[in-house]
């Protein structure tokens, strides 16, 4: 069977198409010191990377959309909280609320991220291919900022958020939403990611082709590996 062309390109947001200028476990740490605590940033990597496996998905079904703000930073807080018992037991900032609101402030500026390289050149490159672009992220409500900072959210068709859909990635269901919105069937589109479970096997149970970010130098060589003759051996297809 001849495969559909490629219509749309869906990618992930932190990990994919924006990165941390630092590593979370430094923020963290230094943010800690500035309140009193001296926890190492490797400890507080660890455990940081430990509570984001535990937590929940970030979707809240039952509350209203003025009320999204606030569960997404309560959802945030429990996991700093978490980080902060995990990476040191009895070790904690001694303003633990001054502490985390530095920290959620401060992610939520443009300058605490940078673009992927090649990011803008990248879309703007699948732009010109006639082809739709979108993030589909399991992010929060402060990823609009961080984008329209980096000025990618101009060339970007959708954003879809847990908060938009009502799921997080790998639930099919927030890739199909974003496809609603950018009208396109799942067999004509691609997701791009870093995780091999929310983004690959993710989007593939979803119908997507999926492209693992890693195996690309960088998000340049993307436009070639889904030009038209190059689209059925470029990107993994979507479950069989």
């Amino acid at each position: 069977m001849t495969p559909s062309p490629i219509r749309a390109v869906l990618f992930d947001a932190a990990g994919t198409l924006i990165h941390l200028r630092e590593p979370v476990g430094e923020t963290y740490a230094r943010a800690a010191r500035r309140f009193g605590a001296d926890i190492s940033a490797e400890r507080l990597a660890e455990a940081f990377a430990r509570a984001m496996a535990e937590a929940p998905p970030m979707v809240f079904a039952d509350a209203s959309p003025a009320r999204i703000d606030e569960r997404e930073r309560s959802w945030w807080r429990v996991l700093v909280q978490e980080t902060f018992r995990g990476a040191a037991p009895g070790v904690t900032p001694n303003d633990f609320e001054a502490c985390f609101s530095a920290l959620y402030a401060g992610f939520a500026e443009p300058a605490a991220w940078c673009p992927a390289p090649a990011a803008r050149s990248t879309l703007l490159a699948l732009r010109s291919q006639g082809l739709a672009t979108a993030v589909v992220s399991n992010f929060d409500r402060r990823l609009a900022g961080l984008l329209e900072g980096h000025g990618l959210a101009p060339l970007l068709d959708a954003v879809v958020l847990p908060s938009d859909a009502g799921a997080a990635k790998p639930d099919p269901a927030i890739f199909h939403a974003a496809l609603a919105r950018l009208d396109c069937p799942a067999g004509s589109a691609v997701h791009v990611g870093d995780d091999p479970v929310e983004d690959v096997a993710g989007a593939r149970a979803a119908g997507l082709h999926a492209v693992d970010v890693g195996e690309l130098a960088t998000l340049a060589e993307l436009p070639a590996r889904l030009a038209p003759s190059k689209n059925a051996p470029s990107a993994r297809g979507p479950a069989q």
